[in-house]
């Protein structure tokens, strides 16, 4: 059964170049307080960018 108040929420990741919202993850809350930032492949500048949460 889920607690009140659910640690993981689910969290969009924009390109840091075009800014266009390619990737979907999920994240605890609890564990990590800052704001997500990966190094991913954009099909649209079709190279890989950092990419961080919106």
């Amino acid at each position: 059964m889920a607690k009140k108040g659910e640690a993981v929420v689910h969290v969009t990741l924009a390109c840091g170049e075009c800014h266009r919202r390619n990737y979907h993850t999920k994240r605890n809350k609890n564990n990590i307080r800052e704001k997500l930032a990966f190094s991913k492949y954009c099909r649209w500048c079709q190279h890989h960018t950092p990419h961080k949460e919106v």
